[in-house]
């Protein structure tokens, strides 16, 4: 079978596309037949060895996919060779056949299809955690969403809008903007162009906003603390800024506010049946037409190179996908 290794730490360049054995399938364990892949920032990071996760070479990038059940461990209960799946990975998603955790598979939706379900866990699942379990946004509530034109923003954007608030779209360039627009956002920043808190005091009449949802880090992230409400929450979900923040301790005392830490891997494993319940919830949201997951570009597996430099670029808006098989 087809993969995509990573055979040293390096840049996506340095990738390249080889013939691997096919995986087994041990006892408690399910084999997919890929159909689809998911490109995400942590991609990016994981084949330069600056992930959390850090696989020793040869490795397959790629934390998600979508596909049809090859083969179940004796173990295994509830699924079935031929059932339409989605599965979440550390890596090892970019190859043709992969092996995963039997607790790491769940069925697909009958109206969600391959290249959807392949970008739809991470991007969804993490951004309903960070504004349901993580930040507690509740109806009429303001939400500030930066890096609002990628994977991550624009899942928050609609679940936003979805959970019933006013949403701010914070990005850098007009067509991530007009994404997030027609995604559910009722207010935008162009973060290069505009002062993000002169924009956001004439937004909210001075007041501040009560979420923050932040994927990016770096200055943004220190413009934001400072544009809280009164008990506002910001959620720190990342830092494709490339620098982590520090925070002055006086700032959440004086607000009452609070930073919070957003760890989907984490949650996933400490408290799987509210995970559960969350995608029950995104689930029927996407059957009832609420949710439209927005998929940039559709590459096949041997340009995976391509796809992670245009997620390292900032030159995505919404998700890549990779199609690995019709």
């Amino acid at each position: 079978m087809k993969a995509v290794l990573c055979k040293r730490f390096g840049p996506p360049d340095t990738l390249v596309v080889d013939d691997v054995p096919e995986p087994g399938c041990g006892p408690r364990n399910v084999r997919i037949r890929v159909h689809a892949a998911g490109v995400n920032f942590p991609d990016t990071l994981i084949i330069e060895g600056k992930y959390q996760l850090r696989p020793e070479p040869p490795f397959s990038p790629g934390a998600e996919v979508a596909g049809i059940v090859d083969a179940v461990g004796a173990e295994v209960t509830g699924l079935s060779p031929g059932d339409r799946v989605m599965a979440l990975m550390g890596w090892g998603g970019f190859a043709e056949v992969v092996e995963v955790d039997a607790g790491r598979v769940q069925p697909i939706p009958e109206r969600m299809d391959f290249l959807t379900a392949a970008g739809f866990a991470m991007t969804y699942g993490t951004s309903i955690h960070a504004l349901r379990q993580r930040g507690r946004l509740a109806p009429g509530e303001t939400l500030l969403v930066l890096g609002a034109g990628g994977g991550v923003g624009l899942a928050a954007v609609e679940l936003g809008r979805v959970m019933g608030a006013t949403v701010i779209a914070a990005a850098s360039t007009p067509e991530k903007l007009d994404a997030a627009r027609t995604t559910g956002a009722t207010h935008l920043i162009n973060t290069r162009e505009e002062s993000l808190r002169e924009r956001l005091k004439a937004i909210t009449g001075g007041r501040g906003v009560d979420v923050v949802y932040d994927p990016v880090g770096g200055d943004l992230f220190d413009e934001a603390l400072r544009s809280l409400a009164w008990k506002g929450r910001l959620l720190v979900v990342g830092f494709a800024s490339g620098r982590i923040p520090q925070a002055p301790a006086n700032l959440p005392l004086l607000k009452g506010s609070e930073i919070v830490g957003v760890y989907w891997g984490a949650f996933r494993q400490h408290e799987p049946e509210e995970n559960r319940r969350n995608f029950r919830d995104l689930f029927a949201w996407h059957t009832a037409g609420q949710l439209h997951p927005y998929i940039d570009r559709v590459l096949p597996l041997d340009q995976a190179a391509a796809a992670l430099n245009a997620l390292r670029d900032r030159a995505v808006t919404g998700k890549i996908v990779l199609a690995v098989r019709d």
